[in-house]
């Protein structure tokens, strides 16, 4: 499976098959998100925060590309991702695209 952030992918005619999407929902443990509310106030990067959205994103993304196969497509092109918070300490990851199927030339 071809993922793509653009319109096109070089060299390749394709037709669209429509929207697929993938979302996470996660959360860090207590002690993590309490760490990390102290952290706050003298600055720095939240490393637990972090690793939770790639972790989040790599899922979502997965999510999405398997909704794209089960269509039959061969690529996803226009992947956007998107997150808000759902409560404090757990954030929502959706990822989607434009589910193509590739088409001879």
């Amino acid at each position: 499976m071809i993922l793509v952030n653009t319109d096109y992918i070089t060299g390749k005619k394709f037709e669209m098959i429509g929207l697929v999407k993938g979302n996470m929902i996660q959360s860090v443990h207590f002690g993590k998100d309490l760490v990390n509310s102290f952290k706050t106030l003298v600055g720095g990067e939240l490393t637990s925060y972090t690793e939770m959205m790639n972790e989040a994103r790599a899922i979502a993304t997965k999510r999405m590309s398997e909704e794209a196969e089960k269509c039959g497509a061969d690529a996803v092109i226009n992947i956007r991702y998107a997150s808000s918070t759902v409560v404090q300490g757990a954030a929502e990851i959706m990822a989607y695209g434009t589910a193509v199927k590739f088409v001879e030339e």
